[in-house]
C-alpha cells in the first residue's frame, strides 16, 4: 500500500510539562504536521508512505526532512526554496486549564508555494492513496489551487482520495472554509471530520448531539454523515467522537457511514487520561486510511482508528509511535493498562 500526503511541516516548540509558555527559560522543540503526523503513522504500521511539502532551503529545511526520514517515511519528493520555517507555540492544558496554540506560519516557504512547484503526475506514480486536510487551503488561495490539482490528478489516476476538513479558526473563518471547500470535498472519496467540522466548514450542523456536555445522538451523526455523502458524493464519513470532562481526561469514541449501505458504525468508547491530545485526530486519520488501504470491513476499520488515536493521545508530541502490535492489543485488552512483562 503507498500512501502519499500532502501538507505543511511546522515547528513545535511546546512550553515543558503542563509549564505556561515562556514560564521557563526552554521551550521543547519538534518537528510536525497534520499530514506528517499521518505519513509517520502509516509508516510504522508498514505502509509505503510518501510526504511532499515545501520547505525553506536551509538546515533548518532538511532538519524537518530528517526528523522524518528517521521514521522511513519517503521525503524524496519534498520540493525547496524561498520562505521561512512554519511553527506554532503549544501550553498543555491541565484539569481545568485549556490547552493553546499559537501560530506563526504566515510567509512560510509552504504558505508562498506555487502550483507549478509540484508534479503530481510524478508525486502520485503508482500511489494507492492520497491524503490532505482542510489546514493547506486555509494558508493561501494558492495552496487552494495546488489542492484541487492535486485531487484532480489522484482521481484521474484511479487514487482513493481522503480529507480531513481539520477546521482552524486562527486560520480562516467559516464563510471562508465553506466557499473553499465546496469546491474540493467532491474530490474525496472519504472526509474524516468532528461536528466542529462538518458545521463550520461545510454548514452541517447535528441538532441534537452536545460533544462537550456528553449529550450523544447517534442518529443524528449519521444523518450528518449522509448528509455530506449526499451533498459531496463521499463514500464514507468518519467523525470523531470526543467528550471534554478537563483538559486532562477526555472521552472518545468514533463512527464511520458507508453511504453504499447507508449504515454507521460506531466504536467502542475509552475514557483518557490524556498526555497529549496534539495529533489524536491525524492519527485517527492513519488508522482509517491503513485500514481501507488493507480492506478491513468498516466495522474493524472503526475500531482499529479510534483505538490508534487513544493511545496516540498516551504520548508526547504530535508523532503517534504505536505499532500494530500496540492497536491490536489495546482491542483484545480492552485498555486495561495492566503492565506487561
Amino acid at each position: 500500500m503507498k500512501v502519499v500526503t500532502f501538507g505543511e511541516l511546522l515547528l513545535r516548540l511546546a512550553a515543558p510539562g503542563y509549564s505556561k509558555l515562556f514560564q521557563k527559560d526552554s521551550l521543547d522543540v519538534t518537528f510536525c504536521g497534520a499530514e506528517a503526523n499521518v505519513a509517520v503513522s502509516l509508516s510504522i504500521f508498514g505502509a509505503e508512505s510518501v510526504f511532499v511539502t515545501k520547505l525553506p532551503d536551509s538546515d533548518v529545511g532538511r532538519a524537518a526532512a530528517r526528523s522524518l526520514d528517521y521514521f522511513k517515511v519517503d521525503t524524496s519528493k519534498i520540493v525547496y526554496g524561498a520562505g521561512r520555517m512554519g511553527a506554532y507555540f503549544l501550553e498543555k492544558g491541565v484539569s481545568q486549564r485549556p490547552s493553546k496554540v499559537i501560530y506563526d506560519r504566515a510567509y512560510s516557504a509552504f504558505a508562498l508555494a506555487r502550483p507549478e512547484e509540484f508534479d503530481w503526475d510524478d508525486i502520485l506514480e503508482g500511489a494507492d492513496w492520497f491524503h490532505w486536510t482542510g489546514i493547506n487551503p486555509a494558508l493561501s488561495d494558492e495552496m487552494s489551487e495546488i489542492c484541487l490539482e492535486a485531487s484532480r490528478k489522484a482521481k484521474e489516476k484511479r487514487i482513493a482520495v481522503s480529507c480531513d476538513l481539520n477546521y482552524r479558526a486562527k486560520l480562516w473563518s467559516p464563510e471562508k472554509a465553506r466557499s473553499v471547500m465546496k469546491k474540493l470535498i467532491p474530490y474525496a472519496d472519504a472526509c474524516f471530520c468532528n461536528e466542529e467540522d462538518a458545521e463550520k466548514v461545510l454548514g452541517i450542523k447535528n441538532e441534537s448531539t452536545d460533544s462537550t456536555s456528553g449529550m450523544l445522538d447517534e442518529t443524528g451523526l449519521s444523518r450528518v454523515a449522509k448528509t455530506i455523502c449526499d451533498a459531496y458524493g463521499c463514500k464514507y464519513v468518519a467523525t470523531s467522537i470526543r467528550k471534554s470532562y478537563s483538559a486532562s481526561r477526555n472521552g472518545w469514541s468514533a463512527t464511520l457511514y458507508d453511504a453504499d449501505v447507508g449504515e454507521s458504525y460506531f466504536s467502542r468508547k475509552y475514557d483518557i487520561q490524556l498526555a497529549d491530545r496534539v495529533g489524536g485526530g491525524d492519527a485517527f486519520s492513519a488508522g482509517l486510511v491503513y485500514a481501507f488501504g488493507t480492506r478491513m470491513n468498516c466495522r474493524d476499520a472503526i475500531e482499529f482508528a479510534a483505538a490508534a488515536s487513544c493511545l496516540k493521545q498516551t504520548i508526547e508530541g504530535d508523532f503517534n509511535r504505536t505499532t500494530l502490535e500496540d492497536v491490536e492489543f489495546l482491542l483484545k485488552s480492552g485498555g486495561n493498562g495492566r503492565i506487561q512483562r
